[in-house]
């Protein structure tokens, strides 16, 4: 199989060494992409068209290899084609004719030529010699230029031929590689997996960077959806997946923050915590999902407030987009599943948020907040090349629920502390503890081993996550409750 790739209309309009540049990272991501595929193929061209050439014949393979290149940042779109040497007019017509002859009979069709090169013809002069000799020798109804049934499409380069069976769609963009890096905060929701493939699309390396607020459970989750979105656009690359471990944090800002507060804070130390990830992997920007006010967080006051936190660029490609055409990105590129199984903290968010942070009241607020916390944070952050996550994928741990709890059980309601106690569960017979999320995996310990516990929440989400990861750290004793 032979495929002609045309790279990204942008990249052609470049100076000559941009172009080249960018033409040779492309290959060089092409050979990378297509690998353990075959390791023989061959890539070839430096300056507008690249060629990919393979002898493998399987059409399963084949197959694969089309599917990576259309997720290949850098490639407006490629041709499948065969190979002749030029030959003369009827040459040209022959081995149209082999190709179409037989989908010709009985259909409207029109012949589509581009030529490079010095020739003593023109595009027109071979498009309308080879229309008229098929329709004549194929039975075809007539030509129609504009709405034809079928395409006869042919590229003449210098002294070579190619006939073109099939157009597959590309990503466009600039190459991964050929540009800076970034690093994206990623909480595996609809915004943030959308915004990676936004940077990665644009031809950016892109690293991924989690704020663990809610367990292992949330962290494989989120493992998991960077890894798809490496793996599927951004596989070219090697990139880290790094996991900053924020529950303690989180639980110094709910115990030492005014409530209204605590929503901007939250994202000031979430993007001090990546500056200082993304200054030690020498990686020039931050990436973000925001929107302009679809929470309160992201209101232009408080974004700007938030931004105050940190010097380096901090880039949000979804700023002006509308959350439906958000949703509508996820589902296209296979992100929605994941994100609809990932759970919203809804306790890190304040009751009563402010839309208009004021920068002397937030740093008020953050000199109660003990930065040691933060710096802790910072020092257990693991970093894992996100080709290496799948391994951890592999680990995951089933969780029980149950509908009913008996009397020998104890419920223990891991909400926010206003949630439970707006909202009290209450079940006759049945012990019921308070203990929030984010003290839940520091303080379990200290409860009675002989007993069995059961994780409560409104949605089952939080309580499920919680429990894989006290399940992962190797208590026995713990399952979900979710009320039939």
């Amino acid at each position: 199989m032979k495929l002609i790739v045309k790279v990204f209309p942008e990249i052609t309009i470049k100076s000559r060494p941009v172009r080249k540049h960018f033409i040779r990272q492309l290959a060089k991501n092409i050979r990378s992409v297509l690998r353990d595929l075959d390791p023989q193929l061959l890539v070839s061209g430096v300056w507008d068209n690249l060629e990919v050439e393979t002898a493998i014949s399987e059409a399963k393979t084949l197959q694969a290899m089309i599917e990576r290149l259309s997720c290949t940042p850098g490639i407006a779109h490629f041709l499948q084609v065969d190979e002749y040497p030029l030959g003369d007019f009827d040459d040209v017509l022959d081995k149209c004719k082999q190709h179409f002859g037989d989908r010709l009979p009985g259909k409207v069709f029109a012949v589509r030529c581009k030529r490079a090169g010095k020739h003593a013809f023109s595009s027109m002069d071979i498009e309308r010699y080879v229309g008229s000799q098929l329709r004549q020798q194929c039975g075809a109804a007539g030509i129609d230029l504009k709405q034809p049934e079928v395409e006869v499409r042919m590229e003449i380069r210098d002294q070579r031929l190619f006939v073109i069976h099939n157009q597959h769609q590309g990503l466009g963009g600039y190459p991964l590689g050929s540009l800076e890096q970034t690093l994206v905060l990623m909480s595996g929701g609809f915004d943030s997996t959308v915004a990676a493939y936004q940077m990665m699309r644009r031809g950016l390396v892109t690293h991924f960077c989690f704020f663990n607020l809610g367990g292992r459970a949330h962290e494989l989750g989120v493992m998991e959806v960077a890894h798809y979105l490496w793996q599927k656009f951004g596989r070219s690359q090697r990139v880290l997946f790094i996991s900053v471990p924020f529950e303690e944090v989180l639980g110094e800002i709910l115990g030492k923050v005014d409530n209204s507060q605590m929503g901007v804070i939250l994202k000031r130390m979430m993007l001090r915590a990546s500056t200082h990830m993304a200054e030690k992997l020498q990686i020039n920007a931050l990436v973000t999902g925001e929107a302009i006010s679809q929470v309160s967080s992201q209101t232009l006051p408080n974004l700007s407030v938030i931004d105050a936190a940190t010097d380096m660029l901090v880039l949000r490609p979804l700023i002006a987009s509308h959350k439906q055409d958000i949703i509508d990105t996820a589902t296209a590129i296979g992100t929605a599943e994941f994100a609809k199984h990932m759970p919203e903290y809804c306790g890190v968010i304040s009751v009563n948020p402010t839309t208009r942070a004021k920068k002397d009241r937030i740093e008020y607020e953050e000199r109660q907040f003990d930065m040691a916390i933060l710096e802790r944070a910072l020092e257990r952050a693991t970093l894992l090349p996100i080709d290496k996550v799948i391994d951890e994928l592999g680990k995951d741990i089933k969780v029980e629920e149950v509908n009913e709890a008996l009397a020998s059980h104890v419920i223990i309601d891991i909400r926010h502390p206003d949630s439970a106690e707006e909202q009290p569960l209450e079940l006759p017979g049945i012990e019921v503890q308070t203990l929030p999320f984010y003290a839940l995996n520091s303080r379990f310990k200290e409860l009675d081993a002989s007993r069995q516990y059961l994780l409560y929440c409104d949605k089952g989400i939080m309580s499920r996550l919680h429990a894989h990861h006290l399940l992962s750290e190797g208590y026995a004793n713990v399952r979900v409750y979710r009320p039939a």
